[in-house]
């Protein structure tokens, strides 16, 4: 099993860099990080609403009265690692440009209309994001919009942000603090969860891993889980490898995209948390393997989990 860090919270990682770690699981509950430099600061996302994204500023406040924020990176666009973005909109707020393609596709005011849609997908969506506020969330987007890798200096030191997506998301981006040897991997890492890939291609995403495997780097700081190391990685890019294969093989078998999902045995993957994404990922291998499949939109997406847990 993959070691982890088992603190929530704000955690001193060395180096100048913290993680902060959300106190519970689930869909939603994600983590930030603060790199410090002398006399300034970067933040790596905010979070889901404004309460918990007020909690971490005020826990992280010991560090950011001396190293104010003055960069935000958010790391892509699903609401849990940028809705919080009102309360720093006095840094420079960083984004690949996929991931602001995102943002502006989904938003706060789709997030409230998904989780007042009275069907499957709206009850499981309710289950799944009732204990966050939306309803004070007002969409602040980044200024900065970067392609490929950036390099910025945060109080003399060295962060370098690479998009590795689209994979997980439309973009995806890690940062990097190489005197710290730590990453701050954004959702291209679960730990201890079943990582979900909107967007894909896969392929990206095992590349990301495996670029992730290659750094000067010890400490992984998740987009959800606790902060753990290179041997989550491995995990998620097994897990990625299994999924694509089994539902390759079902495609190839003329097997519907639910059937498959019903079908496939997720062996020792099941223990994961939240394991109906699986519904996800095997309709993304469809439509790698098939570019006529029509995509399915938010609440499609939210339906077809729903139909798995029923089934399960």
């Amino acid at each position: 099993m993959v070691s982890v860090t088992p603190r929530t919270g704000r955690i001193a990682l060395g180096g100048g860099c913290h993680a902060w770690v959300a106190a519970a699981g689930g869909w939603g509950m994600s983590n930030a990080g603060l790199v410090a430099g002398r006399g300034a600061s970067l933040l790596v996302d905010t979070l889901y609403d404004l309460r918990l994204t007020r909690f971490m500023l005020d826990a992280l406040a010991p560090v950011t009265a001396a190293a104010p924020i003055t960069t935000v990176v958010n790391t892509h666009g699903n609401g849990d690692h940028w809705f919080g973005n009102q309360l720093v909109a006095h840094a420079e707020i960083v984004a690949a440009r996929g991931s602001v393609e995102d943002m502006r596709q989904v938003g706060p005011a789709e997030m409230r209309a998904l989780t007042g849609m009275d069907d499957a997908a709206g009850r499981f969506a309710r289950r799944a994001f009732g204990r966050f506020d939306f309803s004070g969330v007002e969409p602040v987007l980044p200024g900065r919009v970067f392609d490929g890798e950036a390099v910025l200096d945060v109080g003399g030191t060295e962060v370098r942000l690479i998009d590795v997506g689209p994979a997980h998301s439309a973009g995806d981006t890690i940062v990097h603090v190489p005197r710290a040897g730590v990453v701050y991997a954004g959702d291209i890492v679960f730990a201890r969860a079943t990582p979900v890939v909107w967007h894909g291609p896969f392929a990206h995403w095992l590349a990301a891993c495996d670029l992730l495997l290659a750094l000067d780097a010890d400490t992984i700081v998740p987009g959800h889980g606790p902060v753990t190391t290179k041997q989550a990685v491995r995990e998620i890019r097994e897990y990625l490898v299994h999924v694509h294969e089994q539902a390759a093989a079902r495609f190839a078998a003329g097997m519907p995209v639910m059937d498959a999902a019903r079908d496939i045995r997720l062996g020792r993957f099941a223990e994961l948390a939240e394991s109906e994404r699986l519904a996800v990922n095997v309709h993304t291998v469809y439509r790698e393997l098939d570019p006529e499949l029509p995509p399915l939109d938010g609440p499609g997406l939210f339906g077809c989990m729903a139909e798995l847990c029923t089934a399960s």
